[in-house]
C-alpha cells in the first residue's frame, strides 16, 4: 500500500483521515493580518521570524493575502507572535475565525501627489528627447523632489530600515538605496557646481512615483482577486424573523440559537442553516453550490444561510449557526486554500531568499566596474541604482499566490472547494480518476427500472404495486410509489396490508388478494416466472433487486415482474466522456456487487471496473495505481471512501456525503454532480498554467533587466517603470482566470 509517496502530501491526509474518523476536531491555525510586506524577503522573514517562537509548529505566510496561518504545538501566546512579526520590521493583527479578512484598500492620494510633483520631471525629459536644452532650474528641481524622496517615499526607508535591523534585505531597502543615491549625486552636485552640472532628480522622483504608482495598481488587483470571499461574506444577512411563543420578532442574526423557528420570505435570504418544518418554495443556491437553477424545498428539505427564498414563505428550523454553518466553513476553505503555498511557491521563495543579497553584490560591481573603468561616478552610480531598481522581486513574490488565488476564487463560484493549494497544483497532472459508485456516479437510492407485466396493462401493475405500497417507508416502496406517481397513476386503497418478513408484503386491491416479493417467496406460493424468467435473470445479472407480483385469490397466478436499480446521475455520462476527452482513464472502485458494478462501468463507458471492494482494499487499489507511475485522483462521498481519498494524490469529496470524507479530501464538490471532477481538473490546468506564465514573465524581468541595467543600457526611471508594472502585469495575467466557465459549461 506504500505507493511513491510525495512528502507532505500523504501525512496530511492521512492525518485528517485519522482524525476524522476519530471524531475529533483539527486545531484550526491561527490567523494573522500582516501589513507592511513588499516582496518575497519580506515574505521570508516574517515566516524565520514566527518560527522562532516557541511553541510553533509551522507558519506559512502569503504576500498576495498579505496573511500569515500559524501552525501552534502547544504552549505559543498569540501577543508573543504579533511581538516576534513587530520586532521583525512589520506589524501583525490577529484574525478571529468568523473575521473575514479583506486587501485593504488603498487612498490613491500619495500616488496622485507623487505625479504631480514629478510631472515636470517628465515634460524635462520629453524637451530633452525632443532635443531642446530646456532644463528646470536646479533649485526648483530639488524643491520638487525632496518631498517626493523623503515624504511620499518614507515608506520605503522605514521598511528598509527594518530589514537592515533584521539582518535581510527587501524591495524596500533597493528602492531607497537607489533614489537616494541619485537624490545624493545630483545634491552634490547642485551644491558643488552651483546647478550647472549633471542632475539626476528626475530618475530618484519618477522611480518613486512609478513604485507607488506599481503598488496601489497590485493592491487594487489583489482586492479583484479575493472578490469570492467578499461575496461569500455579503450572503450572511444582519437580522432574521424569528418565531417564538406564537409571535414573529425580527432580531440580529447574532442572537439566532438553534431550535429558533425562522420565517423567510419571498426574495429574502435564508438566515441560518436549518430543515424547512412548513411551506413549499424553490431557493435560490448558486453562490454556494454553483448550482444554475433554483431547487425545489418543502417540509423536510435542508436549507443554507445565505441562500435566496425564491416564490414561498418557509418557515426553518435553525440547525447550524456562525462558525458552524455551511457559509462559515465555505468562507475559511477558500481563505485557507489561498493562504497556503503551492509547492513550486516554496522553491521560489528559497530563490528570494538570497536574491536581494545577490543584487546588492551585482550593484556594487556595476558601481565599481564603470567607476574604475570609466572614471564617470555618476554614470556608475546611476547604473546601479538601475541595477537596484529593476531587481524588486515584487512579481516574483507574487506569482504564485496571485494565480492561485484566482483560481480557487472562481472554482468555490461553480461549487468546488479547493481546501488547500497543494490539491490546486497536483490536480493538473492527474492522469487517471477512480470513482465510487453509490451516490457518486449513482444517486445511492432505489429507483423502478423495470416494471415488466405478465397478462394485464403496465399501468394497472403500477397501480395495484403502488396500492400496495403506498403506505410503506421501506425504500423499494416509495420507489414504486414514486415511479407511480411520475407516470400520473393514482392508487386505491388497499386492505389488509400486512408486512411479512423477510418475503414481502401482502394486501386486497380492487378485490385481487395480493402477494408482492422476493423470488424465494414466489417459489413458496407456487408462482411460476414463466415468460418473465429470463428477463428476471438479465436483471439480477446487472445487479438489480428483483421482485414479483402476483394474485393468490384462486389458483396462483403472476401479474408482473418489477426490478429495482440505483439509478445514474444526470450528469455520470457526460462527466466521463469530458474525462475522455481529456485524455484522463477513468476506473470504478465499488464495493457494491459485480453485476451492478460492470453495468455502471458498461453504461457510462469507464476504463476499469473493480467490484466488491472493501475500505481498506480501495486505499490499496489507489496506491497500486500510483505505483504504476499514474497521479490518481478518488472521488467518493462515504465513510467507507475516507482511506482511498486520503491514499491518492488528489481526493475529491461530495459535499452531499459524510464530513469524513470531506475531512480526508482536498477538494469538495458543493453539489454531487460528476461533472465538476472534469471542471476542478481543468481549473487547476490553467491555473497552474498561469502560475507558469507568471513566474515566466517575473523572472524574465530580473533576467533580462539586470543585465541591461548594469552595462548602462536601461535608465533608472525605465527600470522603476518595468518593475513597477511587472507585479500589476503578474496579478492582472492571473486574475485572467476569473472568466473560466468551467469545462462542463464551454
Amino acid at each position: 500500500m506504500q505507493g511513491k509517496r510525495r512528502p507532505g502530501l500523504d501525512l496530511t491526509m492521512m492525518e485528517r483521515f485519522r482524525l476524522a474518523s476519530m471524531d475529533t476536531t483539527l486545531t484550526p491555525p491561527v490567523r494573522l493580518q500582516i501589513e507592511g510586506m513588499t516582496c518575497a524577503s519580506c515574505v521570508n522573514r516574517v515566516e524565520r521570524a514566527l518560527k522562532k517562537v516557541p511553541g510553533v509548529a509551522g507558519a506559512e505566510v502569503n504576500l498576495a493575502t498579505e496573511t500569515a496561518e500559524v501552525r501552534l504545538a502547544g504552549g505559543a501566546d498569540t501577543a508573543a507572535l504579533s511581538a516576534a512579526v513587530e520586532k521583525a520590521g512589520y506589524h501583525a493583527t490577529l484574525l478571529q475565525d468568523e473575521q473575514p479578512h479583506d486587501a485593504p484598500l488603498q487612498s490613491p492620494w500619495p500616488v496622485v501627489l507623487s505625479a504631480l510633483l514629478s510631472l515636470p520631471f517628465l515634460l524635462q525629459m520629453i524637451a530633452m528627447a525632443a532635443g531642446s536644452g530646456w532644463m528646470l532650474p536646479g533649485l526648483l528641481q530639488w524643491a520638487l523632489a525632496t518631498p517626493v524622496q523623503f515624504w511620499l517615499g518614507a515608506r520605503f526607508y522605514r521598511a528598509g530600515w527594518a530589514a537592515l535591523r533584521g539582518g535581510t534585505g527587501n524591495m524596500d531597502l533597493l528602492v531607497a538605496l537607489g533614489t537616494s543615491a541619485a537624490y545624493g549625486l545630483s545634491t552634490w552636485q547642485l551644491q558643488a557646481h552651483g546647478g550647472h552640472g549633471h542632475l539626476y532628480y528626475e530618475a530618484s522622483a519618477l522611480v518613486i512615483t512609478l513604485v507607488l504608482l506599481g503598488k496601489w495598481l497590485e493592491g487594487r488587483a489583489k482586492r479583484q482577486a479575493t472578490d469570492a470571499i467578499r461575496a461569500l461574506n455579503a450572503l450572511r444577512p444582519d437580522t432574521a424573523r424569528v418565531r417564538r411563543n406564537g409571535t414573529e420578532t425580527e432580531i440580529a442574526v447574532a442572537r439566532l440559537v438553534r431550535g429558533d423557528l425562522v420565517v423567510v420570505r419571498p426574495g429574502e435570504r435564508i438566515p441560518a442553516d436549518g430543515e424547512v418544518t412548513e411551506g413549499r418554495s424553490h431557493v435560490d443556491e448558486s453562490l454556494l453550490t454553483g448550482e444554475s437553477l433554483p431547487v425545489p424545498k418543502e417540509a423536510g428539505a435542508r436549507v443554507t444561510g445565505g441562500s435566496v427564498n425564491a416564490e414561498g414563505l418557509l418557515v426553518v428550523r435553525a440547525t447550524a449557526l456562525g462558525a458552524e454553518s455551511t457559509l462559515a466553513r465555505i468562507v475559511r476553505l477558500v481563505e485557507s486554500a489561498q493562504a497556503k503555498k503551492a509547492p513550486v511557491q516554496r522553491l521560489v521563495d528559497k530563490v528570494s531568499a538570497v536574491f536581494v543579497p545577490v543584487v546588492l553584490g551585482i550593484a556594487l560591481l556595476t558601481l565599481l566596474g564603470w567607476g574604475l573603468g570609466t572614471g564617470e561616478w555618476d554614470m556608475a552610480i546611476l547604473n546601479a541604482v538601475a541595477v537596484l531598481v529593476i531587481a524588486c522581486p515584487c512579481a516574483l513574490g507574487l506569482a504564485t499566490p496571485a494565480a492561485i488565488m484566482a483560481g480557487t476564487g472562481v472554482a468555490a463560484r461553480h461549487g468546488i472547494l479547493i481546501q488547500d493549494a497543494q490539491a490546486l497544483e497536483l490536480a493538473h497532472r492527474v492522469n487517471v480518476v477512480a470513482f465510487d459508485k453509490t451516490g457518486t456516479l449513482t444517486e445511492g437510492k432505489p429507483s423502478l427500472v423495470l416494471a415488466q407485466p405478465n397478462g394485464i396493462a403496465d399501468e394497472e401493475l403500477l397501480r395495484l404495486a403502488a396500492s400496495l405500497q403506498a403506505g410503506s417507508e421501506h425504500p423499494l416502496a416509495r420507489a414504486v410509489v414514486d415511479a407511480a406517481r411520475a407516470q400520473g397513476i393514482t392508487p386505491v386503497p388497499a386492505e389488509g396490508v400486512t408486512a411479512v418478513a423477510g418475503r414481502g408484503i401482502t394486501g386486497r386491491v380492487a378485490g385481487r388478494e395480493l402477494r408482492l416479493g422476493s423470488t424465494r417467496w414466489m417459489a413458496e406460493l407456487s408462482v411460476e416466472s414463466g415468460s418473465l424468467a429470463e428477463a428476471a435473470q438479465r436483471a439480477q445479472a446487472e445487479g438489480r433487486t428483483v421482485s414479483w407480483l402476483a394474485d393468490v385469490g384462486g389458483p396462483p397466478r403472476l401479474l408482473g415482474l418489477l426490478a429495482f436499480g440505483d439509478s445514474l446521475k444526470p450528469g455520470a455520462a457526460a462527466a466521463m466522456a469530458a474525462l475522455r476527452q481529456e485524455g484522463v482513464r477513468t476506473a470504478l472502485v465499488s464495493g457494491d456487487n459485480a453485476g451492478a458494478a460492470n453495468a455502471v462501468g458498461r453504461q457510462l463507458g469507464i476504463d476499469a471496473v473493480h467490484a466488491e471492494v472493501l475500505p481498506q482494499d480501495k486505499a490499496r487499489l489507489v496506491a497500486g495505481l500510483r505505483e504504476g507511475g499514474h497521479v490518481v485522483a478518488m472521488v467518493g462521498d462515504g465513510l467507507n471512501d475516507a482511506p482511498a481519498l486520503a491514499a491518492a494524490d488528489v481526493g475529491i469529496a461530495m459535499a452531499t456525503g459524510t464530513d469524513v470524507a470531506m475531512h480526508a479530501a482536498g477538494v469538495t464538490l458543493m453539489r454531487g454532480d460528476p461533472a465538476l471532477v472534469a471542471d476542478a481538473i481543468d481549473v487547476s490546468r490553467r491555473t497552474f498554467a498561469k502560475i507558469r506564465q507568471n513566474l515566466f514573465w517575473a523572472f524574465a524581468y530580473n533576467v533580462v533587466g539586470i543585465p541591461l541595467a548594469a552595462l548602462g543600457w536601461l535608465s533608472p526611471v525605465v527600470a522603476g517603470a518595468a518593475m513597477a508594472f511587472s507585479s500589476a502585469s503578474v496579478v492582472g495575467n492571473a486574475l485572467l482566470l476569473r472568466r473560466w466557465k468551467g469545462a462542463s459549461r464551454d
